[in-house]
């Protein structure tokens, strides 16, 4: 077994419908935003699930013993490269806006959507956009907060 390299390894799409999240099609992925190109490479911001602790510890026991909690996400968005002339992207993806957030791993980016890939799929709304503060040696970039509406599905297969 070889350890993967992450550059160039990660796809993110905006997909506008999904029928089934945890079945995505080819058809409905394909008919979805390519957003990597035009991600920073910093900018898939809180897309690392946290799982709380559930204290189930007893008077009586000498360890501190714990249970899975809740799954959450904080503080999740995409920061953007601004283009210039038409941005599908910035026009796409306005405050309110619903739609899935569809991010496969460990596969390099530009390969096709097929069946049996695992991705992992958001149901959003966004947030309003805000840009990021210019400075020297940076290209014009910008942040869409992503609200995640209801539980993810984090090991999706695309059929």
């Amino acid at each position: 077994m070889a350890d993967i390299p992450v550059d160039g390894m990660t796809r993110v799409d905006w997909v506008s419908a999904i029928s089934n999240q945890a079945a995505p099609t080819t058809a409905e992925l394909n008919a979805g935003i390519a957003l990597t190109l035009k991600v920073t490479d910093d900018g898939l911001i809180g897309w690392e699930a946290d799982t709380a602790d559930v204290p189930t510890t007893s008077l009586a026991d000498v360890f501190d013993t714990v249970d899975v909690g809740r799954v959450s996400f904080s503080g999740t968005a995409l920061r953007f490269k601004k283009q210039t002339s038409t941005d599908t992207i910035y026009d796409t993806l306005v405050k309110n806006t619903a739609g899935y957030i569809v991010i496969r791993r460990n596969t390099a980016y530009n390969t096709a959507w097929t069946a049996a890939q695992k991705v992992e799929v958001f149901p959003v709304k966004c947030g309003e956009t805000k840009f990021v503060m210019p400075a020297a040696n940076t290209l014009s970039r910008y942040e869409v907060p992503m609200k995640i509406t209801t539980a993810p599905t984090m090991r999706a297969t695309v059929v």
